[in-house]
């Protein structure tokens, strides 16, 4: 305690310490070597080695653009469709869930107990040739008699949006949930109509949620290869695709550690931009 009280500056630096320690060691150190290893230069059978070949990264850009474009458009999608399925569910929620509030998010998460890739393969069934859903589609004239949805761009966004919609909406419903129902009342006191105090009350208030839940949902879907490699064909290959095909087929370390940290980057400046247009100081604050 003496120490302590001598020394009271060091004593958040003692607190951060652990976590700081478990980010060096598992985080910064990872992230160190794959940056050493996307420099390298060689092959599999002869050995690599360090070269500084930044020609690694001019190679992942000119030769993967399209699946790197494409992981943004299907990420892009299945977040905004996530928002617009995520938004009214968890409003009613917590606004007019009432008892049953507890019961309903644990509906929404309840997925979670199933692992990732049964959650995807179930996806197969539901989207088959002759299953259900298509069948009914072709029945209602909505999709061709030749017409598929599996191995297709809609069943990869789908897949995403189902399997990343918990991420949009429980940051959502923390954010609704936080709202003073009394705000909403006193501005309907003020003449506002039920639209007008959702648009200038609620949604305003509800945006740091918004905010959490589309970066919770983007990033992580922009780096997925499960979906389209399941639910999709090599059309629809994902830049997560193409990483784990480097990494674990062709054995092509540095094209892989290369293509990586232009994933990190390409998000982290579209963070960046979407949390400046955003204001997330505003919305933190």
């Amino acid at each position: 305690m003496s120490f302590l009280h001598r020394h009271r500056g060091a004593v958040p630096y003692l607190l951060l310490a652990p976590g700081l320690a478990w980010l060096a060691i598992f985080f910064l150190a990872p992230l160190g070597f794959l940056l050493y290893q996307s420099l390298q230069s060689g092959s599999f059978d002869f050995g690599y080695q360090f070269t500084w070949e930044f020609s690694n990264y001019v190679d992942a850009i000119s030769k993967y653009h399209e699946q790197l474009i494409r992981s943004f458009v299907y990420a892009g999608l299945a977040t905004l469709l996530a928002l617009v399925i995520s938004y009214p569910l968890v409003y009613w929620i917590a606004f007019r869930g009432g008892q049953w509030k507890n019961l309903l998010l644990l509906a929404i998460i309840a997925p979670f107990f199933v692992t990732y890739l049964i959650r995807t393969l179930a996806w197969q069934t539901i989207l088959a040739d002759n299953g259900f859903v298509a069948n009914t589609l072709r029945s209602l004239h909505l999709l061709g008699e030749d017409g598929r949805l599996l191995a297709t761009s809609t069943a990869v966004v789908a897949g995403l949006t189902y399997n990343f919609l918990p991420f949009m909406a429980l940051p959502l419903y923390v954010a609704l949930e936080q709202i003073d129902p009394r705000l909403i009342e006193a501005s309907k006191d003020l003449y506002a109509s039920s639209t007008q105090a959702f648009l200038r009350v609620t949604l305003p208030l509800s945006l740091p949620g918004v905010f959490a839940g589309t970066l919770l949902t983007f990033i992580p879907a922009a780096g997925d290869f499960i979906n389209a490699q399941l639910l999709g064909t090599p059309k629809q290959h994902m830049i997560g695709n193409v990483i784990q095909s480097k990494f674990l087929e062709l054995i092509d370390y540095p094209a892989a550690a290369a293509l990586s940290f232009v994933l990190m980057a390409t998000i982290l400046a579209g963070v960046l931009i979407y949390a400046r247009a955003l204001g997330s100081e505003r919305l933190t604050g």
